[in-house]
């Protein structure tokens, strides 16, 4: 659900970096407050059974999500003001990739 949800803001902050467009950050938050309202919302609804859950799942995506934000942030406003320059890129994308590790635990 992680990888689904984020591949449609993933290719939109890709085309938007291509076109020189403001639409990368926007984008994620939007689409991650989507996610977390609207996506979840309707697997909760779909269930046949009573959800249980742990607090592991929310601790996890809340930090992960908290750590993520304030690195594009200083990223985009410290490091290199209004624009992310190509390490920084990598920086994040690595990132992604450590939460996609630490979704399969």
């Amino acid at each position: 659900m992680a990888a689904g949800g984020s591949a449609p803001e993933l290719f939109t902050s890709f085309i938007g970096t291509f076109k020189e467009s403001d639409v990368g950050f926007g984008t994620i938050v939007g689409s991650a407050v989507f996610n977390v309202l609207f996506v979840i919302g309707v697997c909760a609804i779909a269930s046949k059974e009573v959800l249980e859950l742990t607090w592991w799942p929310l601790a996890r995506d809340c930090s992960y999500y908290t750590v993520s934000l304030s690195v594009l942030a200083i990223f985009f406003r410290v490091s290199s003001p209004n624009e992310i320059e190509w390490w920084e890129a990598l920086i994040l994308f690595l990132m992604y990739l450590g939460y996609v590790t630490l979704m399969r635990n």
